[in-house]
């Protein structure tokens, strides 16, 4: 693979981090800003919106410069949001700095998921895209749970601190590694926009949304939910996130690899799996080894996901992929966004830390349900498409059959 994926992954490696630590010192954060954990919720989800605006509207401006200026300019943006997350001196302040470093990430994902499928043969698209992302996985499982063990023995804000540095870290490897590449000649907005003309494109979003929003309604919460629920200690959570983090990764992996074979089968499979994960964490909270298990079943089957509805929207928006790609990004966020928003509702409402569990098998169930649709929807247009090639043969008037060479015996008669 080339080496340009590494630098893609090192952006990544810097984003994962930023968007996830936020759940290992929730508690933290909370208590220094004096607000409820419900309320410090809004800083995933302010996260998640900042992403769902920030995808569409940086890439459309991307669209004006190299796919690699752009990077490093999305990457530029994320080191100011985390500095002024780390700085903050109060919680609406924070909150503005969770969104201005959220604004890259939409952008950087989907501009980096075009890059990395370029680079490639397109039988191997999938996998590109994994590596990219191999970076958010690595994340959960070294920078997320290394943030919170900071977090928990410095201060929140010392964790922030390190974040921004990894984004420095990230725009230097762009820079270094990431090929120069002209403005594509096809870049502009109306090319780009008319890929959501596509029914496909749209149902690939919702399945994002509520697929990979399922696991967010879970793990938004998850260390009230360990430490009131389980029984773990808050050191404890640490562990548990690289556990997390190790399903990730995995999910990752096979996401990429199995999705370049059988992109609709895996997606059924994992979905499917993912809603009865999610409805059993509800019970296996309470047990400490198997909610251990089963947080990494979570992290495994919902970033199984993420290749094959990345590479879905790719495919299906080839003509002008990017803006379709970072809008499929953003529909990530949306659903994190919507899940955690979820989870605070029933959680505000008395039904306890493991409420956001059965929030999040409804969501992933549902893209379950979606994702039959797109299938049924791809069958039926490929059939149509075969008829269309076929048809005007098969209708067409027969060759007349040539008339047999008049024997001896027929020459006679008619003599």
């Amino acid at each position: 693979m080339p080496l340009a994926l590494l630098a893609l992954a090192i952006g990544a490696f810097g984003i994962g981090t930023t968007e996830f630590v936020i759940m290992g010192v929730l508690p933290q954060v909370a208590g220094d800003f004096g607000v409820s954990i419900p309320t410090a919720g809004w800083l995933v989800t302010g996260y998640a919106l900042g992403v769902v605006l920030g995808a569409p509207l940086l890439t459309v401006l991307g669209t004006k410069v190299s796919r690699k200026k752009m990077l490093m300019f999305l990457m530029g943006l994320f080191i100011v949001g985390n500095a002024l997350s780390a700085f903050a001196p109060s919680f609406g302040v924070m909150l503005i700095g969770r969104v201005v470093a959220s604004l890259a990430h939409g952008a950087f994902f989907g501009i980096g998921s075009v890059v990395a499928a370029d680079l490639v043969a397109p039988e191997k698209k999938a996998s590109a895209i994994s590596l990219m992302f191999m970076g958010l996985t690595v994340a959960n499982i070294v920078g997320v749970p290394g943030g919170t063990s900071i977090g928990q023995a410095l201060g929140w804000r010392v964790t922030f601190v390190l974040v921004a540095a990894l984004g420095v870290l990230g725009l230097l490897g762009v820079g270094k590694l990431v090929p120069a590449q002209g403005r594509p000649e096809t870049a502009n907005v109306r090319t780009e926009f008319a890929a959501f003309k596509n029914v496909q494109v749209w149902l690939a979003m919702a399945m994002t949304v509520l697929g990979y929003g399922g696991v967010f309604a879970a793990i938004t919460y998850i260390t009230p939910m360990m430490t009131e629920v389980t029984g773990y200690t808050e050191g404890a959570v640490t562990w548990l996130l690289v556990l997390f983090g190790i399903g990730m990764f995995l999910g990752n992996l096979l996401g990429g690899r199995f999705a370049d074979r059988a992109l609709m089968p895996l997606l059924f499979t994992t979905l499917g799996a993912l809603a009865l994960s999610l409805l059993a964490f509800t019970a296996t909270a309470h047990d400490k080894v198997l909610a251990a298990i089963t947080l990494t079943l979570i992290g495994a089957l919902g970033f199984a996901t993420v290749p094959p509805l990345q590479k879905w929207v790719l495919d299906q928006a080839s003509a002008a992929p990017t803006l379709a790609s970072a809008a499929n990004i953003g529909a990530f966020n949306l659903g994190n966004a919507l899940a955690a928003w979820l989870g605070g509702v029933v959680i505000s409402a008395g039904l306890g830390y493991t409420a956001p569990n059965w929030v999040g098998a409804l969501l992933s169930a549902t893209a379950l349900l979606l994702a039959f649709l797109a299938a049924f929807l791809d069958r039926r247009t490929k059939a149509r498409s075969r008829v269309v090639a076929t048809g005007p043969a098969a209708t067409s008037t027969p060759a007349p059959t040539p008339t047999p060479a008049p024997t001896a015996a027929t020459a006679a008669a008619r003599h």
